[in-house]
Protein backbone atom coordinates (compact mmCIF):
# COMPACT_ATOMS: atom_id res chain seq x y z
CA UNK A 1 0.00 0.00 0.00
CA UNK A 2 2.08 3.08 -1.04
CA UNK A 3 2.32 6.21 1.84
CA UNK A 4 1.40 9.86 1.67
CA UNK A 5 0.22 11.63 -0.95
CA UNK A 6 0.71 8.67 -3.09
CA UNK A 7 -1.95 6.32 -0.98
CA UNK A 8 -4.02 9.01 -0.44
CA UNK A 9 -4.38 9.13 -4.61
CA UNK A 10 -4.49 5.58 -5.06
CA UNK A 11 -7.47 5.29 -2.81
CA UNK A 12 -9.53 8.52 -4.23
CA UNK A 13 -8.77 6.39 -8.21
CA UNK A 14 -10.23 3.72 -6.12
CA UNK A 15 -12.86 5.14 -4.63
CA UNK A 16 -14.16 7.89 -6.48
CA UNK A 17 -17.42 6.11 -8.44
CA UNK A 18 -18.51 5.11 -4.57
CA UNK A 19 -18.20 8.28 -2.87
CA UNK A 20 -21.24 10.61 -2.04
CA UNK A 21 -22.44 12.20 -5.52
CA UNK A 22 -20.44 10.14 -7.60
CA UNK A 23 -23.08 10.32 -10.03
CA UNK A 24 -23.21 14.48 -9.96
CA UNK A 25 -20.81 15.89 -12.46
CA UNK A 26 -20.46 18.99 -10.95
CA UNK A 27 -19.29 17.25 -7.15
CA UNK A 28 -16.72 15.19 -9.96
CA UNK A 29 -15.63 17.75 -11.62
CA UNK A 30 -14.97 19.50 -8.07
CA UNK A 31 -13.36 16.22 -6.50
CA UNK A 32 -11.31 15.65 -9.75
CA UNK A 33 -9.47 19.40 -9.79
CA UNK A 34 -8.88 18.83 -6.36
CA UNK A 35 -6.87 15.68 -7.35
CA UNK A 36 -5.06 17.33 -9.65
CA UNK A 37 -3.65 19.77 -7.42
CA UNK A 38 -3.27 17.56 -4.33
CA UNK A 39 -1.22 15.68 -6.91
CA UNK A 40 0.93 18.78 -7.81
CA UNK A 41 1.57 19.86 -4.62
CA UNK A 42 1.31 16.22 -2.03
CA UNK A 43 1.74 17.34 1.52
CA UNK A 44 3.12 20.70 2.78
CA UNK A 45 6.77 20.55 3.65
CA UNK A 46 9.06 22.89 6.04
CA UNK A 47 10.13 24.42 2.88
CA UNK A 48 6.85 25.86 2.34
CA UNK A 49 6.37 29.48 4.93
CA UNK A 50 2.89 29.04 6.27
CA UNK A 51 4.75 25.14 7.25
CA UNK A 52 7.61 26.19 8.19
CA UNK A 53 7.61 25.69 12.02
CA UNK A 54 5.13 22.11 11.44
CA UNK A 55 6.94 18.61 9.80
CA UNK A 56 3.89 16.49 8.28
CA UNK A 57 6.54 13.89 7.92
CA UNK A 58 4.59 11.84 10.44
CA UNK A 59 1.59 12.12 8.12
CA UNK A 60 2.98 11.47 4.95
CA UNK A 61 4.42 8.20 6.10
CA UNK A 62 1.48 6.27 7.49
CA UNK A 63 -0.57 3.92 5.72
CA UNK A 64 -4.30 5.73 6.34
CA UNK A 65 -7.44 3.47 5.30
CA UNK A 66 -10.96 4.40 5.06
CA UNK A 67 -12.71 4.30 8.25
CA UNK A 68 -14.42 0.44 8.51
CA UNK A 69 -18.10 0.12 8.62
CA UNK A 70 -20.06 2.21 11.09
CA UNK A 71 -20.24 1.26 14.48
CA UNK A 72 -23.66 0.37 15.77
CA UNK A 73 -25.31 1.33 19.00
CA UNK A 74 -24.78 3.55 22.08
CA UNK A 75 -21.51 6.06 22.32
CA UNK A 76 -20.21 7.50 25.61
CA UNK A 77 -21.08 11.31 23.99
CA UNK A 78 -19.33 14.46 24.89
CA UNK A 79 -22.02 16.62 27.24
CA UNK A 80 -21.93 20.91 26.59
CA UNK A 81 -25.78 21.08 27.74
CA UNK A 82 -27.03 21.65 24.61
CA UNK A 83 -30.46 21.22 23.84
CA UNK A 84 -29.38 20.24 19.97
CA UNK A 85 -26.67 17.99 18.78
CA UNK A 86 -25.30 16.91 15.31
CA UNK A 87 -23.11 13.94 15.71
CA UNK A 88 -20.48 12.34 13.72
CA UNK A 89 -18.76 8.89 13.98
CA UNK A 90 -15.50 8.59 11.98
CA UNK A 91 -16.94 11.25 9.56
CA UNK A 92 -20.73 9.92 9.55
CA UNK A 93 -23.77 11.35 10.07
CA UNK A 94 -25.67 9.45 12.75
CA UNK A 95 -29.19 10.68 13.12
CA UNK A 96 -30.11 7.90 15.64
CA UNK A 97 -27.37 9.10 17.69
CA UNK A 98 -28.48 13.31 16.78
CA UNK A 99 -31.37 15.22 18.37
CA UNK A 100 -32.25 17.60 16.05
CA UNK A 101 -36.02 18.25 16.25
CA UNK A 102 -37.14 21.62 17.18
CA UNK A 103 -33.83 22.90 16.11
CA UNK A 104 -34.98 26.44 14.11
CA UNK A 105 -32.88 26.31 11.03
CA UNK A 106 -31.78 23.41 8.79
CA UNK A 107 -29.34 20.88 10.41
CA UNK A 108 -29.06 18.16 7.92
CA UNK A 109 -26.16 15.17 6.92
CA UNK A 110 -24.07 16.50 3.64
CA UNK A 111 -24.21 13.41 1.85
CA UNK A 112 -27.92 12.95 1.75
CA UNK A 113 -28.68 16.96 0.84
CA UNK A 114 -26.00 17.64 -1.79
CA UNK A 115 -28.44 18.71 -4.14
CA UNK A 116 -29.38 22.08 -1.71
CA UNK A 117 -25.39 22.30 -0.95
CA UNK A 118 -24.27 22.40 -4.40
CA UNK A 119 -24.79 26.32 -4.38
CA UNK A 120 -21.79 26.93 -1.67
CA UNK A 121 -19.78 23.57 -1.64
CA UNK A 122 -16.44 24.74 -2.67
CA UNK A 123 -17.32 28.37 -2.80
CA UNK A 124 -14.51 29.62 0.35
CA UNK A 125 -12.47 26.29 0.01
CA UNK A 126 -8.87 26.49 -1.59
CA UNK A 127 -7.73 23.32 -2.85
CA UNK A 128 -5.70 24.96 -5.27
CA UNK A 129 -3.42 26.54 -2.84
CA UNK A 130 -4.40 24.50 0.44
CA UNK A 131 -3.40 20.91 -0.15
CA UNK A 132 -5.24 19.51 3.47
CA UNK A 133 -8.19 21.19 1.53
CA UNK A 134 -7.51 19.55 -1.87
CA UNK A 135 -7.36 15.88 0.43
CA UNK A 136 -10.96 17.39 2.36
CA UNK A 137 -12.18 17.73 -1.09
CA UNK A 138 -11.32 14.94 -2.88
CA UNK A 139 -12.42 12.07 -0.34
CA UNK A 140 -14.98 13.71 2.31
CA UNK A 141 -17.79 11.48 2.61
CA UNK A 142 -20.43 13.59 4.76
CA UNK A 143 -20.39 16.52 7.29
CA UNK A 144 -23.08 18.90 8.57
CA UNK A 145 -25.14 21.24 5.94
CA UNK A 146 -26.33 24.05 8.68
CA UNK A 147 -28.49 27.14 7.31
CA UNK A 148 -30.26 29.40 9.29
CA UNK A 149 -32.66 31.27 7.77
CA UNK A 150 -32.75 35.10 7.64
CA UNK A 151 -33.28 36.42 11.37
CA UNK A 152 -33.86 33.19 13.07
CA UNK A 153 -32.31 32.79 16.46
CA UNK A 154 -31.07 29.52 16.33
CA UNK A 155 -30.14 28.99 19.95
CA UNK A 156 -27.29 26.38 20.02
CA UNK A 157 -26.22 23.68 18.30
CA UNK A 158 -23.56 21.20 19.38
CA UNK A 159 -21.35 19.64 16.85
CA UNK A 160 -19.90 16.37 17.74
CA UNK A 161 -17.34 14.16 16.07
CA UNK A 162 -16.16 10.80 17.30
CA UNK A 163 -13.38 8.78 15.73
CA UNK A 164 -13.70 5.17 16.58
CA UNK A 165 -10.52 3.04 16.68
CA UNK A 166 -10.74 0.32 14.40
CA UNK A 167 -7.35 -1.23 15.08
CA UNK A 168 -5.72 0.06 12.29
CA UNK A 169 -4.49 3.34 11.02
CA UNK A 170 -7.57 5.44 9.14
CA UNK A 171 -8.33 9.15 8.13
CA UNK A 172 -11.61 10.65 7.75
CA UNK A 173 -12.08 14.01 5.96
CA UNK A 174 -15.46 15.94 6.69
CA UNK A 175 -16.66 18.75 5.18
CA UNK A 176 -19.17 20.83 7.23
CA UNK A 177 -21.40 23.73 5.31
CA UNK A 178 -22.56 26.79 7.61
CA UNK A 179 -24.82 29.42 6.39
CA UNK A 180 -26.25 32.17 8.77
CA UNK A 181 -29.09 34.76 6.79
CA UNK A 182 -29.47 38.55 7.05
CA UNK A 183 -29.51 39.11 11.18
CA UNK A 184 -29.53 35.13 12.18
CA UNK A 185 -27.56 34.31 14.92
CA UNK A 186 -26.22 30.76 16.50
CA UNK A 187 -24.01 29.45 18.69
CA UNK A 188 -22.40 26.57 17.91
CA UNK A 189 -20.35 24.07 20.62
CA UNK A 190 -17.87 21.75 18.25
CA UNK A 191 -16.53 18.60 20.35
CA UNK A 192 -13.56 16.31 18.78
CA UNK A 193 -12.60 13.31 20.76
CA UNK A 194 -10.93 10.09 19.18
CA UNK A 195 -8.59 7.29 19.63
CA UNK A 196 -6.59 5.28 17.48
CA UNK A 197 -4.20 6.29 15.09
CA UNK A 198 -6.01 8.26 12.62
CA UNK A 199 -6.09 11.19 10.47
CA UNK A 200 -9.10 14.07 11.41
CA UNK A 201 -8.74 16.35 8.23
CA UNK A 202 -11.63 18.64 8.52
CA UNK A 203 -13.42 21.40 6.41
CA UNK A 204 -15.73 24.36 7.46
CA UNK A 205 -16.56 26.87 4.98
CA UNK A 206 -18.87 29.79 6.82
CA UNK A 207 -21.10 32.51 5.31
CA UNK A 208 -21.93 35.16 7.67
CA UNK A 209 -24.50 37.43 6.23
CA UNK A 210 -25.19 40.82 7.14
CA UNK A 211 -26.23 41.59 10.39
CA UNK A 212 -25.37 38.03 11.41
CA UNK A 213 -23.73 36.38 14.10
CA UNK A 214 -22.25 32.89 14.65
CA UNK A 215 -20.59 32.21 17.81
CA UNK A 216 -18.27 29.20 17.36
CA UNK A 217 -16.53 27.31 20.32
CA UNK A 218 -14.04 24.66 19.69
CA UNK A 219 -12.67 21.51 21.86
CA UNK A 220 -10.50 19.45 19.87
CA UNK A 221 -9.74 16.72 22.38
CA UNK A 222 -8.11 13.59 20.78
CA UNK A 223 -6.04 11.44 22.08
CA UNK A 224 -2.39 11.03 21.52
CA UNK A 225 -2.30 9.28 18.64
CA UNK A 226 -4.37 11.27 16.86
CA UNK A 227 -3.15 13.65 13.96
CA UNK A 228 -5.97 17.02 14.17
CA UNK A 229 -5.62 19.08 10.97
CA UNK A 230 -8.53 21.39 10.25
CA UNK A 231 -8.94 24.21 7.92
CA UNK A 232 -12.03 26.92 8.31
CA UNK A 233 -13.00 29.40 6.11
CA UNK A 234 -15.37 32.18 7.00
CA UNK A 235 -16.83 34.99 4.97
CA UNK A 236 -18.37 37.86 7.03
CA UNK A 237 -20.51 40.40 5.78
CA UNK A 238 -21.50 44.08 6.63
CA UNK A 239 -22.46 44.06 10.46
CA UNK A 240 -21.85 40.29 10.85
CA UNK A 241 -19.59 38.93 13.38
CA UNK A 242 -17.55 35.85 13.48
CA UNK A 243 -16.69 35.10 16.91
CA UNK A 244 -14.54 31.71 17.74
CA UNK A 245 -12.92 30.15 20.43
CA UNK A 246 -10.61 27.21 20.03
CA UNK A 247 -9.41 24.84 22.78
CA UNK A 248 -6.55 22.65 21.10
CA UNK A 249 -5.59 20.14 23.96
CA UNK A 250 -4.69 16.50 23.32
CA UNK A 251 -3.86 15.21 19.79
CA UNK A 252 0.07 13.92 18.73
CA UNK A 253 -0.21 17.08 16.35
CA UNK A 254 -2.86 19.69 15.89
CA UNK A 255 -3.31 22.39 12.77
CA UNK A 256 -5.95 24.99 13.64
CA UNK A 257 -5.64 26.72 10.49
CA UNK A 258 -8.53 29.63 9.86
CA UNK A 259 -8.78 31.68 6.75
CA UNK A 260 -11.56 34.78 7.77
CA UNK A 261 -12.47 37.72 5.75
CA UNK A 262 -14.42 40.85 6.58
CA UNK A 263 -16.11 41.52 3.05
CA UNK A 264 -18.79 44.33 4.48
CA UNK A 265 -18.64 47.48 6.23
CA UNK A 266 -18.49 47.13 10.26
CA UNK A 267 -18.08 43.66 10.20
CA UNK A 268 -16.38 42.02 13.11
CA UNK A 269 -14.15 38.99 13.42
CA UNK A 270 -12.67 37.48 17.06
CA UNK A 271 -10.67 34.54 17.02
CA UNK A 272 -9.35 33.45 20.24
CA UNK A 273 -8.02 30.29 21.86
CA UNK A 274 -5.70 28.51 24.27
CA UNK A 275 -3.21 25.81 23.27
CA UNK A 276 -1.95 23.31 25.42
CA UNK A 277 0.62 20.59 25.00
CA UNK A 278 2.63 17.45 26.77
CA UNK A 279 5.79 16.03 26.04
CA UNK A 280 6.15 14.86 22.53
CA UNK A 281 3.03 17.00 21.41
CA UNK A 282 2.56 19.56 18.84
CA UNK A 283 0.14 22.28 18.26
CA UNK A 284 -0.39 25.00 15.76
CA UNK A 285 -2.47 28.18 15.19
CA UNK A 286 -2.27 29.76 11.83
CA UNK A 287 -4.62 32.30 11.13
CA UNK A 288 -4.91 34.64 7.96
CA UNK A 289 -7.56 37.53 8.30
CA UNK A 290 -8.42 39.65 5.40
CA UNK A 291 -9.63 43.67 6.23
CA UNK A 292 -11.33 43.67 2.74
CA UNK A 293 -13.79 46.36 4.01
CA UNK A 294 -13.77 49.61 5.86
CA UNK A 295 -14.75 49.96 9.18
CA UNK A 296 -13.88 46.66 10.30
CA UNK A 297 -13.04 45.18 14.09
CA UNK A 298 -11.08 42.30 14.55
CA UNK A 299 -8.83 40.40 17.87
CA UNK A 300 -6.85 37.80 17.91
CA UNK A 301 -5.47 36.37 21.45
CA UNK A 302 -4.50 33.08 21.69
CA UNK A 303 -2.64 31.48 24.55
CA UNK A 304 -0.21 28.67 24.68
CA UNK A 305 1.08 26.52 27.29
CA UNK A 306 3.63 23.63 26.71
CA UNK A 307 4.97 21.08 28.94
CA UNK A 308 7.70 18.61 28.44
CA UNK A 309 9.32 18.30 24.99
CA UNK A 310 5.98 19.83 24.07
CA UNK A 311 5.94 22.42 20.65
CA UNK A 312 3.76 24.98 20.13
CA UNK A 313 3.41 27.14 16.71
CA UNK A 314 1.37 30.56 16.40
CA UNK A 315 1.37 32.34 12.95
CA UNK A 316 -1.27 35.12 12.38
CA UNK A 317 -1.79 37.12 9.36
CA UNK A 318 -3.55 40.35 9.21
CA UNK A 319 -4.24 41.97 5.93
CA UNK A 320 -5.60 45.48 5.64
CA UNK A 321 -6.70 46.46 1.81
CA UNK A 322 -6.75 49.69 0.67
CA UNK A 323 -10.10 49.81 0.84
CA UNK A 324 -10.63 49.32 4.07
CA UNK A 325 -9.83 52.66 5.98
CA UNK A 326 -10.61 52.88 9.49
CA UNK A 327 -9.66 49.01 10.29
CA UNK A 328 -9.31 48.59 14.29
CA UNK A 329 -7.10 45.02 14.55
CA UNK A 330 -5.09 43.79 17.32
CA UNK A 331 -3.88 40.22 17.68
CA UNK A 332 -1.69 38.82 20.44
CA UNK A 333 -0.07 35.22 21.43
CA UNK A 334 0.91 34.79 24.87
CA UNK A 335 3.47 31.56 26.00
CA UNK A 336 3.89 29.61 28.75
CA UNK A 337 7.00 27.18 28.77
CA UNK A 338 6.39 24.59 31.96
CA UNK A 339 9.62 22.93 30.84
CA UNK A 340 13.10 23.98 29.52
CA UNK A 341 12.62 21.21 26.65
CA UNK A 342 9.74 23.04 25.41
CA UNK A 343 10.04 25.61 21.89
CA UNK A 344 7.36 27.60 21.35
CA UNK A 345 7.45 29.62 17.17
CA UNK A 346 5.69 32.50 17.07
CA UNK A 347 5.40 34.62 13.95
CA UNK A 348 2.41 37.66 14.07
CA UNK A 349 2.20 39.75 10.76
CA UNK A 350 0.93 42.68 9.79
CA UNK A 351 0.23 43.66 6.11
CA UNK A 352 -1.01 46.94 5.47
CA UNK A 353 -2.36 48.98 2.88
CA UNK A 354 -4.50 51.32 3.87
CA UNK A 355 -3.39 54.79 5.93
CA UNK A 356 -6.41 55.32 8.18
CA UNK A 357 -5.83 52.12 10.79
CA UNK A 358 -5.17 51.58 13.99
CA UNK A 359 -3.77 47.92 13.92
CA UNK A 360 -1.16 46.24 16.54
CA UNK A 361 0.44 42.69 17.24
CA UNK A 362 2.65 41.58 20.09
CA UNK A 363 4.05 37.93 21.16
CA UNK A 364 5.19 37.36 25.07
CA UNK A 365 7.14 33.81 25.76
CA UNK A 366 8.06 33.30 29.35
CA UNK A 367 7.87 30.45 32.34
CA UNK A 368 5.70 30.64 35.55
CA UNK A 369 5.88 33.72 37.33
CA UNK A 370 8.72 33.24 40.26
CA UNK A 371 7.67 35.87 42.22
CA UNK A 372 4.22 34.61 41.85
CA UNK A 373 5.45 31.25 43.04
CA UNK A 374 6.90 32.36 45.98
CA UNK A 375 3.97 34.43 47.30
CA UNK A 376 1.98 31.23 46.67
CA UNK A 377 4.52 29.18 48.68
CA UNK A 378 5.16 31.59 51.19
CA UNK A 379 1.66 31.27 52.39
CA UNK A 380 1.87 27.69 52.85
CA UNK A 381 0.36 26.31 49.50
CA UNK A 382 2.29 23.20 48.17
CA UNK A 383 4.82 23.78 45.45
CA UNK A 384 2.32 21.49 43.06
CA UNK A 385 -0.79 23.54 44.14
CA UNK A 386 0.56 27.32 43.54
CA UNK A 387 1.97 25.73 40.26
CA UNK A 388 -1.83 24.34 38.88
CA UNK A 389 -3.50 28.03 40.10
CA UNK A 390 -0.69 29.94 38.31
CA UNK A 391 -1.17 27.78 34.90
CA UNK A 392 -5.17 27.40 35.63
CA UNK A 393 -5.33 31.70 35.93
CA UNK A 394 -3.53 31.33 32.88
CA UNK A 395 -5.52 29.62 31.03
CA UNK A 396 -9.05 30.74 32.29
CA UNK A 397 -8.08 34.39 31.44
CA UNK A 398 -8.55 33.56 28.18
CA UNK A 399 -11.86 32.79 28.30
CA UNK A 400 -13.42 35.13 30.19
CA UNK A 401 -14.55 37.03 26.92
CA UNK A 402 -16.99 34.19 26.24
CA UNK A 403 -20.09 35.74 26.71
CA UNK A 404 -22.51 32.71 26.52
CA UNK A 405 -22.41 30.87 29.66
CA UNK A 406 -23.04 27.20 28.37
CA UNK A 407 -19.73 27.46 25.64
CA UNK A 408 -17.90 29.64 28.76
CA UNK A 409 -18.72 26.61 30.58
CA UNK A 410 -17.23 23.96 28.40
CA UNK A 411 -14.28 25.61 27.20
CA UNK A 412 -13.28 26.02 31.39
CA UNK A 413 -14.23 22.22 31.63
CA UNK A 414 -12.01 21.18 28.55
CA UNK A 415 -8.84 23.49 30.27
CA UNK A 416 -9.29 21.97 33.52
CA UNK A 417 -9.31 18.19 32.00
CA UNK A 418 -5.85 19.05 30.06
CA UNK A 419 -4.59 20.33 33.37
CA UNK A 420 -5.85 17.86 35.25
CA UNK A 421 -4.04 14.91 33.49
CA UNK A 422 -0.79 17.04 33.63
CA UNK A 423 -0.40 16.77 36.93
CA UNK A 424 2.87 18.61 38.89
CA UNK A 425 5.31 16.60 36.23
CA UNK A 426 4.69 19.53 33.93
Amino acid sequence: MPTGAAGFLARYEGLKDHLPGARKPWLNTLRADAAVHFAARGFPTRRVEQWKYTDLGAVAQAHFAEPLTMVEGALALPVANAPHRAIFVDGRFRADLSTLDGLQCRALGLAQNLNEAEPHLGTLAKPESEPLAALNTMLFEDGLFLDVPDGVDAGLLELVSIAIDPGRPFAFHPRHLIRLGAGASLTLIETATGRGQCLHNPVFEIEVAEGATLTHGRMLQEEATVFHLSTIYATIGAGGTYDNFTVAAGARLTRNEIHAALTGPKAACHMNGAQMAADGQHVDTTTALDHAAPDCASRQTYKTVLAGRARGVFQGKILVRREAQKTDGYQMNQALLLSEDAEIDSKPQLEIYADDVKCSHGATVGALDADSLFYLRARGIPESQAKAMLVEAFLHEAVETVTDETLRGALTRALDAWWSRQGVAA
